[in-house]
């Protein structure tokens, strides 16, 4: 049986597949949810259109960028494949690419199934059943657009570029392509349809700032947000009877109509078991939401031995197995991580892409805020690593470095992480 990707890291962790703590490592993400509060819609970035062109009002223009975004010329990629994150940053490469090449991104294919090598058993699903179509160019405006097939004028007269591949295919000679054909005679065909290899694996040009403008606009659609709602209040219940039993025990002496519970109570997630009891500051009891991979939902000792006040749940236990099972992995994968993103507090593994996508959202919401460091300090919305050892024999607190010049180690995963945005 092929491992997937996300296995190889468990050696670089010093972790055994059939061991418990590799069952632990294997929670694809740890979530820790104090009161579980929603994230804000994001705003857009701002920009004029005129006739065929959008026009950046508020931001600087990228490499390649001189003339604004042509609505009449666009890119066509190949099909996105693999997991959810692996699709979001394959997504905003192709966005990026686009940008450069001053044109519009035709809305592109994604994958529901999670296939690595049988790639004839993908299952595609539109962009617009995940993400709101609409919603991604108003808040994208002015800095990359998506367009329909409905929107070309020729559908035959595409031109094809062939991306290279090998090791003699530098980034040096990508980039060198890319600019070749952002220039005439190129620039006459409507569309440019780039064959070869997945969007994931193209050489990366661009700044980690603007792959985050990008994901900022990734807006999951209604259904989808729906059932994470569902989730998140599940969890909120379970929390406040937790509270609730605990102020009405005798050794409190407080009783429900003295002391009413006003606000929803956290939820949590771990190694992990210990560094997470030690995050500086976690009030008990609190809901652990673990979020794992469906091959340890059946398995019994992932819900024990934990600490006092520590109290776990996964989908399975919260009585919603039976409604993820019913969407692809695709969908399944975008609940789990809507539910994460909106932790209070959330723990993840910094080898791990979906951890690093969560960070880096929330990263952006903190800046947002004005705040861009957590080193020492008590910021909302914190996240940690649980794989790197931090103060107080807690987990290491983590917020993406903005001023990476690539994505490389959100995709492929790092030790080297930080508490501030610019290390």
């Amino acid at each position: 049986m092929d491992v997937p990707p996300y296995c190889k890291h468990f050696k670089v962790l010093g972790c055994h597949l059939n061991s418990f703590a590799c069952k632990c490592v294997v929670l694809a993400f740890i979530a820790l949810i104090l009161r579980a509060v929603l994230l804000p819609t994001f705003h857009s970035f701002g920009g004029a259109e005129q006739s065929k062109l959008v026009f950046i009002s508020n931001l600087p223009l990228s490499l390649g960028q001189k003339f604004g975004i042509r609505k009449d010329k666009f890119l066509e990629v190949p099909q996105i494949v693999w997991g959810l994150n692996n699709q979001k940053i394959a997504f905003a490469r192709a966005c990026l690419t686009a940008r450069f090449l001053n044109r519009t991104l035709l809305m592109p294919s994604l994958s529901a199934s999670l296939f690595y090598k049988e790639v004839e058993l993908l299952e595609p699903i539109s962009f617009d059943k995940v993400f709101q179509f609409k919603k991604f160019n108003s808040l994208c405006n002015g800095f990359v657009q998506l367009g329909e097939f409905s929107d070309l004028r020729n559908r035959t007269g595409a031109f094809e570029l062939q991306k290279g591949s090998g090791r003699r295919w530098t980034p040096e000679r990508d980039l060198d392509q890319l600019k070749q054909h952002n220039e005439d005679p190129y620039n006459e065909f409507e569309v440019i349809r780039i064959i070869g290899k997945n969007p994931f694996l193209w050489h990366d040009h661009w700044p980690v700032k603007d792959y985050a403008k990008v994901f900022e606009c990734l807006v999951l659609v209604d259904e989808i947000m729906n059932e994470a709602d569902k989730v998140v209040s599940r969890i909120r219940e379970i929390g406040a009877a937790q509270v609730r039993s605990q102020n009405e025990s005798p050794q409190n002496g407080i009783n429900r109509a003295e002391k009413p519970l006003l606000q929803p109570v956290p939820y949590v997630a771990e190694e992990i078991m210990e560094r997470v009891g030690n995050i500086a500051g976690l009030k008990t009891p609190v809901v652990v939401y673990l979020a794992v991979a469906d091959s340890l939902l059946h398995d019994p000792s992932i819900l024990g031995g934990w600490k006092e006040g520590l109290i776990p749940y996964e989908k399975k236990k919260l009585g919603f197995e039976g409604t993820f099972k019913k969407f692809p992995y695709l969908i399944q994968s975008a609940i789990d991580y809507e539910v994460c993103l909106r932790a209070d507090v959330f723990v993840g593994n910094s080898f791990s892409t979906f951890s690093n996508l969560i960070v880096l959202d929330r990263t952006q919401k903190l800046i947002r805020m004005g705040v861009t460091s957590s080193c020492g300090v008590d910021v909302r919305w914190p996240s940690y690593a649980y794989n790197i050892l931090g103060e107080a024999k807690g987990p290491q607190r983590w917020m993406t470095n903005m001023s990476g010049s690539s994505l490389q180690a959100i995709s492929y995963g790092s030790n080297d992480i930080s508490c501030c945005v610019d290390p």
